[in-house]
This record gives C-alpha cells, sequence and structure tokens, in this order.
C-alpha cells in the first residue's frame, strides 16, 4: 500500500517547502492544494483498505535504512530541544528529552537482539484515525490560510512568521499519520516527540512572554509522559525482546507478568498526552495560540494521540490496577473540567475546559477495557473530533468578527450574525443536546459503567453531565436570546467559511448516520480488538434516536424562520426609568443615561479555575503516584 508512506512523508515535505517559501499567495496555494491532496489520500487508503476486506495489513518487516533515519531524527529532536530548553534557561527541561532518547539509542545499537517485528499495522481504528486526523487536519489548514492573514492584519504587533506556522501544521499531521500507523514502539516514540515538539512551538508562536511560559509548560508535561513511553518500551525489550505495540497488549491480555509495568507507564504517558489531571494546564495554556492550532491540538491531532493509544492498551487494562487508576483519573477530570467551565464566560476558554473534559470521559471508557465502554469512548472520540474543530474555528471568527469573545457579548449572535450564529448552534447542539451523538456516547458511557458495577465512574460521569449541560445552556440561551442591536458585519473570509460549513454538514450526517456507522464499523472495530463486539446501545434505538434528531433540528429552524424579524418588535419593558428604545439602556430620575446589565451566573468564587484546578491536580497527582507504586511494586515483587 504505497499510500502509507505517501500519508507519513507527504505532509513533512510539504512542511519543508512551507518554511522555505516566503511568497505569501505561493505558499497559500500549495497549503490549500497539499490539503486537499492529504484528504483524497486518506479516501484512497480507506477504500484500498476497504476492498481488501477491512482486514487488518501489517507491513514493513525489514526496515533497516528507516530506522537509521529514525535514530539520527530522534538525536536531532534531542538537540533542537536541548538548544531550546537552554537557550530560554530551562535546562532542566532538556533532561527529559536526553535521558530517554539516548536510552533509546542505546536500544536500538547495543541492546539484546529484538524479535522482528511489523513496523505498520493497518486496521480498523488505524483507518478511523487517519479519516479524523486527514479530514479534520486538512479543513483546519484550509481555514487557516484565511484565518492567518486577518490575525496579522489585526495583530501588527505579532512577528508574520506564516511560513514557519504553517510549516508545524504540516508537520504535525505526518507526525500524527505516522503515529497511529506504527506499530513499532521505536517508531511511535519517535512521532509522539514530534507530536510534543511541534505542539510547544505552535503555542509560543507568538512569542510573548506568557506564550512562551505556556509553551514550556506543554513540553515538560507531554516529555514526561515521553519519558515514560520510552522507559515502558525498554522494559519490554529487555525482558521479552519484543517492541511491538500489538503483542504488548496481547500478552497483557493472557496476563504475561512482565508487561504490567511497561502497559503502567505506556498508560501514564498517555494521560499526559490527553491532557488529563493533573496535566490539563498544558491544554489550557495553548489558548494562547492562534485559533487554528487551538483547534488541531484539541480536536484532530494532539490529544487524540493519547485516547489513541489507551484504546489500544484497553483489552489488557480490565479487571487491573492500570485500568483502575485510569478510569479514577478520567472520569475524575471529566467531573471536575466540568465543573470548571462552569465559571468561564470566555469562549475559547469553555471550550478548552469542555475538551478536557470530555477526553476525561474516554480516557474512563477506555480503563475499564471492556468492549461496551471503548464503543461509547470511539462515537466521543468521532463526535469530539468534528465539533470541537467547528466551534473553534467558529469562535475564532466571531471574535475576528465581534472583537470578543466573552459569551456575556454574544447575546442574539444567530440574529446579529447568522451564519456563524447557526453554525455554532450545531456544535453545541452536537455537544450536549439529546439525542446527539456527544449525549448518547455519554448515556452509553453511564450504562456501561453500571454494568460493570463500576459505582464510582457512574456518579462522576452523572454529575459531570449535569454541570455541562448547566454551561452550554447559559451559552446556547445567549445564542439564542431575541435583540434589538444591530446585525455584525460577518468578515468570515470564504475558506474560513467552506470549512466551517463542511463541519457543519458532516455533524449533522454523522448525527444520522449513528446507527449505519455503529453496525458497518465500530462493532468490526471491536471485535478486531477484544474479539467480540457489544454496543452500548441495540440499533433499534438509535434508529428511534434519529428521528428524534430530525425534530430537535426542525423545531429550532422553523422557529427561527419565524421569528428572525421579530426582535425589532419586541414590548418596551419598564426600566425603573425612560426605555430608551432597545431595552438595554434608560434615563433615570436625575436624567442620567443607565445601562441595564443582564448577565449569566457563573459562579466563580465556588468552582473557578483558581478555586479548584490545584487542589484537584494534587488529588490527581497523589493518586497516580500511589497507584504507580503499588502497580510497579507489585510487578517487581
Amino acid at each position: 500500500m504505497f499510500v502509507v508512506p505517501f500519508l507519513i512523508c507527504f505532509p513533512f515535505v510539504v512542511s519543508v517547502l512551507m518554511f522555505c517559501i516566503r511568497v505569501n499567495k505561493i505558499r497559500n496555494a500549495i497549503a490549500y492544494v497539499s490539503a486537499v491532496i492529504i484528504m483524497v489520500a486518506v479516501g484512497v487508503l480507506a477504500v484500498q483498505w476497504g476492498l481488501g476486506g477491512g482486514k487488518t495489513i501489517l507491513l514493513y518487516k525489514q526496515t533497516e535504512e528507516a530506522d537509521i533515519v529514525i535514530s539520527v531524527a530522534e538525536l536531532a529532536l534531542m538537540c533542537a530541544v536541548t538548544f531550546l530548553c537552554f537557550k530560554y534557561k530551562r535546562y532542566w527541561i532538556s533532561l527529559l528529552m536526553i535521558i530517554p532518547t539516548l536510552l533509546l539509542e542505546w536500544l536500538e545499537f547495543f541492546g539484546p537482539e529484538l524479535a522482528p517485528v511489523n513496523h505498520v499495522r493497518v486496521d480498523h481504528l488505524a483507518v478511523l484515525m487517519c479519516i479524523i486526523i486527514g479530514l479534520i487536519g486538512g479543513l483546519i489548514i484550509v481555514y487557516a490560510v484565511g484565518y492567518m492573514h486577518g490575525y496579522h492584519h489585526h495583530h501588527l504587533e505579532f512577528q508574520d512568521r506564516r511560513y514557519y506556522f504553517f510549516m508545524l501544521l504540516f508537520a504535525f499531521l505526518g507526525a500524527m499519520f505516522g503515529f497511529v500507523l506504527s506499530a513499532s514502539l521505536l517508531w511511535i516514540d519517535l512521532f509522539w516527540e514530534i507530536t510534543s515538539i511541534c505542539s510547544f512551538l505552535l503555542i509560543g508562536y507568538t512569542k510573548t512572554d506568557e506564550a512562551i511560559e505556556n509553551s514550556f509548560r506543554a513540553l515538560w508535561m507531554n516529555l514526561l509522559g515521553g519519558t515514560a513511553l520510552a522507559g515502558g518500551i525498554l522494559y519490554f525489550a529487555l525482558t521479552q525482546k519484543d517492541v511491538s505495540l500489538i503483542n504488548l497488549v496481547e500478552k497483557g491480555v493472557m496476563g504475561n507478568a512482565a508487561t504490567v509495568i511497561p502497559i503502567a507507564l505506556i498508560a501514564f504517558a498517555a494521560l499526559t498526552k490527553s491532557a488529563q489531571l493533573p496535566f490539563s494546564k498544558w491544554l489550557m495554556g495553548a489558548m494562547v495560540a492562534p485559533t487554528p492550532s487551538s483547534a488541531l491540538l484539541h480536536s484532530a491531532t494532539m490529544v487524540k494521540a493519547g485516547i489513541y493509544i489507551l484504546f489500544r492498551l484497553s483489552p489488557a487494562m480490565a479487571d487491573t490496577l492500570t485500568g483502575s487508576m485510569v478510569t479514577f483519573i478520567g472520569g475524575f477530570t471529566f467531573f471536575m473540567a466540568s465543573l470548571m467551565a462552569m465559571a468561564q464566560s470566555d469562549g475559547k476558554k469553555v471550550l478548552a475546559l469542555s475538551t478536557v473534559s470530555n477526553l476525561g470521559l474516554m480516557v474512563a471508557c477506555a480503563g475499564v477495557g471492556q468492549a461496551e465502554t471503548v464503543w461509547a469512548g470511539i462515537f466521543l472520540m468521532i463526535f469530539h473530533a468534528i465539533s470541537k474543530s467547528m466551534l473553534f474555528q467558529d469562535m475564532g471568527a466571531i471574535e475576528n468578527s465581534t472583537h470578543t469573545r466573552d459569551i456575556e457579548d454574544l447575546n442574539g449572535l444567530i440574529y446579529r450574525l447568522p451564519m456563524l450564529g447557526r453554525i455554532m448552534f450545531i456544535g453545541i447542539a452536537g455537544m450536549y443536546l439529546a439525542p446527539f451523538g456527544m449525549l448518547v456516547s455519554k448515556w452509553a458511557a453511564l450504562r456501561a459503567s453500571v454494568n460493570e458495577h463500576n459505582i464510582i465512574l457512574a456518579l462522576l460521569i452523572c454529575f459531570g453531565s449535569a454541570t455541562t449541560m448547566f454551561y452550554w445552556t447559559k451559552w446556547l440561551n445567549r445564542l439564542l436570546s431575541s435583540t434589538t442591536e444591530p446585525k455584525i458585519r460577518d468578515i468570515t473570509k470564504k475558506n474560513e467559511q467552506i470549512s466551517l460549513i463542511i463541519h457543519a454538514i458532516l455533524m449533522i450526517a454523522l448525527c444520522v448516520l449513528f446507527p449505519v456507522l455503529s453496525t458497518t464499523y465500530v462493532e468490526p472495530l471491536l471485535l478486531e480488538t477484544f474479539g467480540y463486539a457489544t454496543a452500548a446501545l441495540p440499533s433499534t434505538l438509535l434508529y428511534v434516536l434519529i428521528v428524534v434528531i430530525m425534530v430537535i433540528f426542525a423545531v429550532p429552524l422553523i422557529a427561527y424562520s419565524t421569528t428572525k424579524n421579530i426582535p425589532a418588535n419586541q414590548k418596551i419593558s419598564y426600566m425603573s426609568g425612560a426605555n430608551r428604545g432597545n431595552n438595554r439602556d434608560f434615563t433615570d430620575s436625575l436624567g442620567e443615561p443607565k445601562e441595564l446589565q443582564l448577565s449569566n451566573w457563573y459562579f466563580k468564587n465556588y468552582v473557578g479555575q483558581r478555586k479548584l484546578m490545584e487542589p484537584s491536580s494534587l488529588l490527581a497527582a497523589a493518586v497516580i503516584i500511589v497507584m504507580l507504586s503499588m502497580i510497579i511494586g507489585g510487578a517487581l515483587r
């Protein structure tokens, strides 16, 4: 399958072109064409694999030349990170890159002879991840071309380094393709480190003090996970003479004691990459980066790397201490991040905390280690990738038009900025309204946790879902509120609109095709992973939900079409003075102009980040330390 090396190598080649070409129009044209080529290549991969019967394909057993290239790349990355750490006087962070790199280089060239391994694996989960990465990532690049032009037009204080920005975006996509298609843990480690370094550089793009601080936080947290990953690979290689991820999982399922420590260390690494407590701060800090990179980090790439690994490890984590640790941390993150999102009025921060929260639920589903929970987790991942990418892009476009991202300033947005308001409605509906995919998946996760008698996870899902509904409802209320305020000029560029509209269509199509996707793709994926397939919800119920979805869409659309001109004719309210005709301003008894302020309640003094982030992080860190100590101590005895 030539398309496999093409998907991995082509984005890196384009990345080099992006850096070398300094003429914006030429670079933009190449970015558009390359994004389309990547999406087409993903389609070709899916079709070729499907026509072959959808069976697992193992490739590239003899890869001596590629192994040398990977070793050189690892050393080059180590030197680059060390240079930047010394440049910005973060010396200790460089150790998290130097030590694991040198250990794996020793293993590669001086360690024991390892069993031959197929370095590439194409199966249901890998193809699904490629579709998410290629489609969502490609659309984000299309969006980014227009967005970054406007970004540097409005932010003259930042150096225009679009060549550098697009270089990182394409390198990110190439690394993610390599990551999900690799079957060798040594290859996985390289692509893992590339995604960590690309995210570090994207977050620090503007070079402000805040951006630099946040980027180094992301770097050390992800490199800590990379160190754990390298430790797990080294232990498995020394004890089993093997570096195959699939062999690790199969031996873990069979109860091989030598797999306990590597599975625990790799699962810990996945927790850092998926921004679980106590490592959630790095993803929150990514908000300082331009919107396209936020969308990429939060939806299709960086955070999904950790989720992907946990889904791979899931069968080996069932009924183990590692599974219990992962399940608790995921459920706890889901609940606490939902609480903190209640206290935010900044739209991007709500989206960021919502991402951390939903990632927590996916992590918990993987940790339980049953086909039923992974069914829910897979659908959570699919719907989250599309809806979050769409919402981040939409929020960026709204900010460009309104010059604010405060939810309280977006009153009546569906009337004042119709296209962006409608897309936001679809995104929010997809995230939390019944019976859209995200909520169905949460329902399935709750049912599966009850079936597994995991009462703690069931409670965390119940309370986390309740708080989720609270902050999304506040946002939706502002979006749909009637208003007399004038319409806002929409300055969203055509390419941004194309990306947003395609996202919206995909979201609606996924809701309608939910049961078809379950029976034709997700259940075979579970059969391949676990040896059996159990859907958390029966297909007959899913078809009933489709009908309800149609009604959910129809009611607001009809209401909007019949009331979109009503706000201008609404009744004048009494406002303790002379209403000035817009229900927002009045003149008091002294003749002074006053403005009526209406605002949601955000509970900042109770559940804000400043109140909850530190204690919840400390608790999560304590749980991880204690449970990892128990796992490693028990395995070594």
